[in-house]
C-alpha cells in the first residue's frame, strides 16, 4: 500500500470520527423506523393468538444512543454518534415493529398482561443491532435476533434470524434506514417461521 493511499484512508477515517463528534451545541437528530411498509401476502391463519414479549438484548440497546463500528479499523469498538439518536431504545423499536408487522399480517398479537388469553408465547433476544462500516464510505445495517416459541411453558422451537442491508449513505440517517429495512426483513422471516410451526391445539 502506498503512502498516499494509506494517508487517504486515515483521513477518511478521521473525517468519519469527526462527523460523530460534531461541534458543541449542534442540534440532535432523532430517528425511528418510519412507516410500516406494505406487507406481502402471507398466510398467518395457523398462528392464532400469540403473546409477544418485549425484545431483550445487551445493555447497549437500552439507550437511545446510535452506535456504529468501523470494521476496517477496530471491529471490537462500538462508537456512538454524538448528535444523532433513536426516538426510543432499539429494543423498544424492535418490539413495536415486530408486533405491528405480525398484526398487519393478521396475527392476533397479545401482550404479557394477556397471559390468560393464549398459551403461546414468543420471546426474542437481540444478538446484534449495528451499523457496520466496511470502509469510510460504505456501511450496512445488521440485525440478528434469536426467537423462541413456548406453549404451556415448554419450548416448541427456536431459531436465529439475521439480515444485513446496505445503507444508502455513510452517516446516521443511512444507518437508521438500513437498520429499519433489516428489522422489517427479520420480521418477515419471523412471520414465515411462525406460520410454518405446528398449530396450537388450544
Amino acid at each position: 500500500m502506498t503512502t498516499t493511499i494509506r494517508n487517504g484512508i486515515m483521513i477518511a477515517a478521521m473525517a468519519l470520527a469527526l462527523g460523530a463528534c460534531a461541534s458543541k451545541g449542534a442540534p440532535t437528530s432523532q430517528f425511528d423506523f418510519g412507516p410500516l411498509p406494505a406487507a406481502a401476502p402471507a398466510s398467518a391463519s395457523s398462528i392464532g393468538a400469540i403473546i409477544v414479549a418485549d425484545v431483550t438484548g445487551p445493555a447497549a440497546l437500552d439507550t437511545e444512543r446510535m452506535h456504529y463500528r468501523l470494521l476496517y479499523s477496530d471491529a471490537r469498538q462500538s462508537r456512538p454518534y454524538a448528535y444523532n439518536q433513536w426516538t426510543s431504545t432499539p429494543s423498544q423499536l424492535l418490539t413495536q415493529r415486530i408486533k405491528a408487522s405480525l398484526a398487519q399480517a393478521g396475527v392476533k398479537v397479545l401482550s404479557t398482561t394477556d397471559a390468560a388469553a393464549s398459551t403461546t408465547v414468543l420471546r426474542m433476544e437481540v444478538e446484534d443491532f449495528a451499523q457496520n462500516f466496511d470502509s469510510a464510505t460504505a456501511s450496512s445495517g445488521v440485525v440478528r435476533l434469536r426467537a423462541s416459541v413456548f406453549r404451556m411453558h415448554r419450548l416448541v422451537d427456536q431459531k436465529t434470524f439475521s439480515r444485513s442491508v446496505p445503507a444508502p449513505s455513510a452517516d446516521a440517517a443511512g444507518g437508521a434506514r438500513a437498520l429499519a429495512d433489516a428489522s422489517d426483513a427479520v420480521a418477515a422471516d419471523l412471520l414465515g417461521w411462525l406460520a410454518a410451526l405446528p398449530p396450537s391445539k388450544e
